[in-house]
C-alpha cells in the first residue's frame, strides 16, 4: 500500500468514526440509541411479530412481475402501491397483448379503489426520476381513469422514498426491491440470465399472506393519509383462527424523523433488525445487496472475521460489478473486510455475469436480501448504506422460518452457481470452499465472478465522506 493509500485509509477511518458518532448522537436524541447496543436476536422489540403467515420468496422479474400483475388484475376491494418510481408504459409481463401498468391499474380502478403513491423526485433534476418525469407519470396514471395517484415530496435533502410495496385487498402484499419501471434497467429477467443489453437484472420480492399484510397495509395508509389527505379505514386483518401459513414475520421500517406526523421521531427498526441479526450470526452471513457502505454493518462483519464465532463461519457477499453510484465507496469497505479476513478464506465477494459462449454481459444485483445461519431472512427495499438505514423511507419483511431461509438460499445458490439444488445443499462452509471459491477463480466461464477491485482500499474515505455530506 502506497503512502497515498495509507493516508486515504487513515482519513477514511477518522471520517467513519465521526459518521458513526453522528449516527449515535442522532438516534440517541430520538429515543433509538439502543440500536447501537450489543443486543442480539432475531426480532427487534420495536415492532410486532405476527404468526400465521405465508411467505413466498419470488426470484427475478419472471416470477415477481407476473405475480403482481395477477394480484392486481384479480383485486376485489382495493389496490395500493407505493414506490420509488413507477412508469405508466411499463408492462409487467411479456406475453402478447400484455397491458401497460397504466392500463392494468385503470382496469382495476373501474371495479375497486386504486391508489398509487410515488416519490416526487428530487427538487432539482440532478438524478432520476426527475420531478418532471414523476409529475408526467402522475398525470398519465390518472388520465381517463379512476386511479388516484399522489406524489410525496417530504424527503430529506438528497434522499428519497425508496420502498417498493403493493397491497391488494388487504389480503396479499408484495415487499421487495422491484420497481415497476424500466428506468435504469430492464426488470424483466429469468433465472438463466441470458446475455442482454445493456445488462441483466437480479431482484427479489416476497409475496405475503396473513396478519403481516395488515402491517404493510397500515404503513401505506399512514403515508397516504398525510400526503393525499384522504382518510382510509384501518386495514382488514386475517382472523387468528384462519392463518394463511405457519411462518412468523415482522415488518421493519426506516422513517426519518420530522418527515411524517405519524412518526415525528422517526423509526429505525430496520437498522435495529439488521444489526441484531448480524451480531447473532454464528456460521453464515449471506448478503445480496446493491450497496455496502454502512460502517455500522461493516464493523460487525469485520469483528466476525477477526474473531469468528465458529471455525465454519463464512461470509458471502453478492454485489453489482458497477453500482449506479458509490462503486469506490463499496470497494473501500470490501478492502477493510479483506484485511480483516487476513487470508483465512472466510470471505467471498462476488458479482454476477452472463455468458452464452459468444457474448457476455453484467447482471445488475438490485436485490436487498440477508440470510443468517439459515434461520433468519430479511428482504425488502433497504440497501446497506446511510440512505436506506437512516434517511430514506424503506420497508423490509423479516422471518425466522428456517425452512424459508434455507430454501431461498439454496434456490439462489443453485441459480448463481448454475448447479442443481442438491449439489449446493451441503454444509454452507463446504459449498463455499469447494464451489464458490474455485468458481470465482475461473473468470469468463461462470455466472459468479470475483468482484473487481476488492483487494484495494483506495478511495476508502469516500464512503464516510459521502455519509457526512448527505446525512443530516
Amino acid at each position: 500500500m502506497g503512502l497515498l493509500d495509507v493516508l486515504d485509509a487513515r482519513l477514511g477511518d477518522g471520517l467513519e468514526s465521526l459518521l458513526c458518532s453522528h449516527h449515535t448522537r442522532r438516534l440517541r436524541k430520538l429515543g433509538w440509541g439502543s440500536v447501537f447496543s450489543s443486543d442480539t436476536g432475531w426480532w427487534t422489540p420495536r415492532r410486532p411479530v405476527r404468526s400465521g403467515n405465508r411467505i413466498e420468496v419470488l426470484i427475478d422479474g419472471h416470477e415477481v412481475l407476473p405475480a403482481i400483475a395477477s394480484a392486481v388484475a384479480s383485486a376485489r376491494r382495493s389496490v395500493h402501491i407505493a414506490g420509488w418510481c413507477a412508469s405508466p408504459d411499463f408492462r409487467l409481463t411479456r406475453t402478447p397483448d400484455s397491458p401497460t401498468l397504466r392500463e392494468l391499474l385503470a382496469s382495476a380502478a373501474a371495479r375497486v379503489p386504486v391508489r398509487v403513491l410515488l416519490w416526487a423526485g428530487p427538487p432539482v433534476p440532478l438524478f432520476e426520476p426527475t420531478r418532471a418525469r414523476v409529475l408526467a407519470a402522475q398525470r398519465e396514471f390518472m388520465r381517463g381513469s379512476a386511479v388516484s395517484c399522489a406524489v410525496d415530496s417530504r424527503e430529506r435533502t438528497l434522499h428519497c422514498h425508496h420502498e417498493k410495496i403493493v397491497v391488494v385487498d388487504d389480503s396479499v402484499a408484495f415487499v421487495g426491491g422491484m420497481d415497476l419501471t424500466a428506468l435504469d434497467g430492464d426488470r424483466h429477467d429469468t433465472a438463466s440470465h441470458p446475455p442482454r443489453e445493456p445488462l441483466g437484472w437480479h431482484d427479489l420480492s416476497a409475496r405475503l399472506e396473513g396478519p403481516i399484510v395488515a402491517d404493510v397495509a397500515e404503513h401505506f395508509r399512514q403515508r397516504w393519509q398525510e400526503i393525499a389527505r384522504e382518510s382510509l379505514p384501518p386495514p382488514l386483518s386475517v382472523p387468528p383462527l384462519t392463518p394463511a401459513g405457519s411462518s412468523s414475520a415482522q415488518l421493519v421500517r426506516t422513517i426519518p424523523e420530522r418527515t411524517y406526523d405519524f412518526a415525528p421521531r422517526g423509526e429505525f427498526s430496520l437498522l435495529d433488525s439488521y444489526l441484531r441479526a448480524l451480531r447473532s450470526a454464528s456460521r453464515l452471513i449471506y448478503l445480496e445487496n446493491q450497496f455496502l457502505w454502512s460502517p455500522e454493518v461493516t464493523e460487525i462483519l469485520i469483528s466476525k472475521l477477526r474473531n469468528p464465532p465458529d471455525p465454519r463461519f463464512r461470509i458471502v457477499l453478492v454485489l453489482p460489478r458497477k453500482p449506479t453510484n458509490g462503486a469506490d465507496t463499496t470497494r473501500g469497505q470490501l478492502g477493510r473486510l479483506l484485511d480483516a479476513d487476513d487470508g483465512n478464506h472466510r470471505l467471498v465477494a462476488a458479482t454476477l455475469s452472463s455468458h452464452d459462449g459468444e457474448t457476455s454481459s453484467s447482471v445488475y444485483v438490485h436485490a436487498k436480501l440477508a440470510i443468517i445461519d439459515d434461520r433468519w431472512l430479511t428482504l425488502g427495499s433497504a440497501n446497506l448504506n446511510e440512505h436506506s438505514l437512516f434517511n430514506d423511507t424503506e420497508v423490509n419483511v423479516v422471518t425466522d422460518d428456517p425452512e424459508i431461509a434455507l430454501h431461498t438460499r439454496l434456490r439462489l445458490w443453485s441459480e448463481h452457481l448454475q448447479l442443481p439444488e442438491p449439489d449446493v445443499s451441503g454444509p454452507p462452509d463446504h459449498v463455499i470452499d469447494t464451489l464458490w471459491r474455485p468458481t470465482l477463480n475461473s473468470p469468463g466461464k461462470h455466472r459468479i465472478t470475483a468482484l473487481p477491485g476488492v483487494s484495494r482500499r483506495a478511495s476508502r474515505l469516500q464512503g464516510p465522506l459521502r455519509g457526512l455530506l448527505v446525512d443530516g
